[in-house]
């Protein structure tokens, strides 16, 4: 399998960051946003203003808001909101290149179905080899060129291979997996944890009580994510305990950074209409606690997340409901 056109669906920070980082390595590649207005201001300035500030564009990126230019690249990476990818995938069926292969990078659950992205991309185009990719990628230091490790998971571990071969460099280590699932779960569930973190920081509850926060967190991650098909071995990787650190504890990251403010007494209103990235610890909250419920499986931070985010639950009332469990013995 040879790649030699790289698409990527979503000019957020995260697809403008793969974008670059892609094309510094020489890969041909197109960057398409839905507003035509803002790729068409990204394709004069070279510079993302509003997701990703201070980072040029190589001028090989072609920048675009007409899927049609996506549609003869071997690659297609999606890096749109959860909620938008099933559209996106609708709109690209049509007239998508045969034999080309789907690269999930979209973080989340669907509502309602509990699926998960890779699950959309192969309900929505069967015919298509899917992988996923996911781990502790700050956008900002991936544009940056500073060293991360990801791992991108398929099915088919050939492809996984050719796909860690061509996407890979020395600053961006691509660790390749025959599963899927736990690398999905690991990078969707990760952000609703890293709001509760971010909110245990606006409170000023120190460092004592966070680190107890995220262990908690990864037993959490690995009960719901094992019981929704996930390998228990994939939570202690980069996608769930490295991802899960990152997001948690970085000042990048808009996930903590949302529950932070939370913490401080913001409203959800008030916080998401003053920013323009998509916080994916939100819908995910309310995904991930469908799946708990449906699968009773106990997820006591996932649950408050849940009731502050979706319920009006005040934060400071969901710490002490947290704080007030019955203690008990250690276990995942």
């Amino acid at each position: 399998m040879t790649f030699k056109r790289t698409a990527v669906l979503g000019a957020g920070s995260w697809g403008t960051a793969l974008a670059v980082l892609w094309a510094r390595c020489g890969n041909s590649v197109t960057l398409w946003g839905h507003n035509a207005e803002r790729a068409e201001q990204l394709r004069m300035t070279r510079e993302n203003v509003e997701y990703l500030p201070g980072i040029t564009l190589p001028e090989s990126i072609h920048v675009t808001s007409d899927l049609a230019d996506c549609n003869a690249a071997e690659l297609i990476v999606f890096v749109t909101p959860s909620t938008a990818l099933r559209l996106v995938a609708e709109q690209l069926r049509p007239a998508i290149s045969k034999g080309a292969v789907l690269l999930s990078c979209t973080k989340g659950i669907e509502h309602g179905s509990g699926l998960r992205m890779s699950e959309i991309l192969t309900q929505i185009l069967p015919d298509h080899t899917v992988a996923v990719l996911s781990g502790p990628n700050l956008a900002i230091e991936v544009s940056r060129d500073l060293p991360t490790a990801t791992v991108l998971g398929c099915g088919q571990i050939e492809c996984a291979e050719e796909l860690q071969r061509y996407l890979g460099s020395a600053r961006f280590r691509v660790y390749s997996s025959n599963e899927t699932t736990g690398i999905e779960l690991g990078g969707a569930l990760k952000n609703v944890f890293a709001i509760s973190a971010g909110v245990s920081d606006g409170f000023g509850l120190g460092d004592n009580s966070k680190a107890a926060l995220v262990t908690r967190a990864l037993a959490e991650m690995l009960r719901l994510g094992t019981a929704m098909g996930g390998s228990a071995r994939t939570f202690y990787g980069l996608s769930g305990a490295g991802d899960l650190i990152a997001t948690c504890f970085s000042q990048h990251s808009r996930n903590r950074r949302v529950g932070e403010q939370l913490g401080r007494g913001q409203t959800l209103e008030q916080i998401t209409s003053s920013v323009q990235t998509v916080a994916e610890g939100v819908p995910t909250a309310k995904s991930a606690y469908e799946c708990a419920r449906r699968l009773n499986i106990e997820t006591p931070i996932i649950d408050q997340a849940y009731a502050v985010l979706h319920e009006g639950k005040h934060p400071a009332q969901a710490l002490e409901e947290l704080l007030g469990r019955d203690q008990k013995s250690e276990r995942a």
